[in-house]
């Protein structure tokens, strides 16, 4: 016989609301549904009540994790409308951030998956080393969340040597840390038995929903932004495009362990070979001709879209954000067909869901 079992909107395994209903018979989960909207917060209309300094403050809130990608991606839109050229150093230095902030994400996912699992010790381990990338990006920007480092037509501030210095070292350091998690993660029975075959998108499932970001590399799926249109100064940098192709939650954690190296790859050669030149072109409101135009940016959790569109005035006519999340949930019942009910929070959570970012 079927039962019906509501999974939220509110669920302890998850920090925002959203609204699971499984179809399951016993323990099994032979259908499933999502549902969405609880966190409609209005943004993309305030972004049309204000100047366009005041939207990159307003958009970096969309989400406290991707912020730097929201500020950047949407600068990058005003940047192409206005004709405003970008220095390379103000390009490696949002990269830098850009990475930092890729790590942070990760972490922070890597983390509240063995907190799910049952793991709080490493979730503290991961969460600590977290904290200290955390306390990198206070080091380079001032602030631990919201960095408000992207300008338009730059960044705001500069990195210093001893900044360089001491980022470098905590790569060193984050580096050797990772390298001891990865051992781990890869080869404890605990972490295989809830992760290995659970949750299972197959590459063929995760073109035809549309899958983004690592969930997508995690089913085999070789897509970044970074590589098919490399924006900023990624073109500059070596790294590799990390899949894996089992599709399931414990190719998510590989994906996003191994994307770590990456980016501290990546944070290296941009601080070692930091060109010289300007910031930004000052502080000032910029003069946006009417126009419109679409950055593709690759956030921590996948494929970042802006579309903004002015009309020669001091505001912005139009912004429409397309973040991952909106393209990652529509994969969930497909994970969750065929699985238990006890594994239900954590394939949810291996999408790494930002439902406030989808909603605003």
């Amino acid at each position: 016989m079927s039962y019906t079992i509501p999974i939220g909107p509110y669920h302890p395994a998850l920090e925002e609301p959203v609204h699971a209903k499984l179809i399951v018979d016993g323990e099994r989960i032979t259908d499933a549904e999502v549902f969405i909207g609880y966190n409609h917060r209005g943004i993309e209309k305030l972004c049309q009540e204000r100047n366009f300094i005041q939207t990159i403050t307003l958009v970096e809130r969309v989400c406290g994790i991707c912020s730097h990608s929201h500020a950047w991606t949407y600068c990058r839109c005003i940047e192409h409308i206005a004709g405003i050229e970008v220095s390379r150093r103000a390009q490696y230095i949002r990269d830098v951030i850009e990475e930092l902030e890729r790590i942070h994400s990760h972490l922070l996912w890597l983390g509240v998956a063995c907190h799910i699992v049952g793991h709080d010790s490493m979730f503290m381990q991961i969460w600590s080393d977290r904290e200290d990338t955390m306390d990198i990006l206070e080091l380079l920007t001032g602030n631990r969340v919201n960095y408000a480092m992207n300008i338009i037509g730059g960044v705001r501030r500069d990195f210093t040597p001893e900044q360089i210095e001491e980022c470098l070292r905590c790569m060193d350091e984050l580096e050797e840390r990772m390298r001891r998690i990865k051992d781990f993660l890869v080869n404890d029975k605990t972490i295989a038995m809830r992760t290995q075959g659970v949750g299972v998108l197959t590459y063929e499932d995760a073109v035809r929903i549309g899958a983004e970001g690592p969930h997508a590399r995690a089913s085999g799926v070789p897509m970044d932004v970074r590589k098919d249109s490399p924006y900023s100064s990624y073109e500059d940098f070596d790294f590799k495009l990390c899949t894996y192709p089992t599709g399931d939650v414990f190719a998510r954690v590989v994906v996003r362990v191994e994307e770590i190296f990456e980016s501290i790859s990546i944070i290296r050669q941009a601080l070692r070979n930091l060109p010289d030149g300007a910031l930004n072109q000052g502080n000032r409101i910029p003069k946006v001709p009417a126009g419109e135009f679409v950055a593709r940016h690759e956030a921590p959790r996948g494929h970042l879209v802006y579309k903004v569109v002015t009309a020669g005035g001091p505001t912005n006519k139009r912004v429409s954000i397309h973040v991952p999340t909106f393209r990652n949930a529509p994969t969930i019942p497909t994970m969750l067909r065929g699985n238990t009910v006890a594994d239900a929070g954590l394939i949810v959570a291996s999408i790494d869901p930002c439902f406030s970012c989808m909603d605003c």
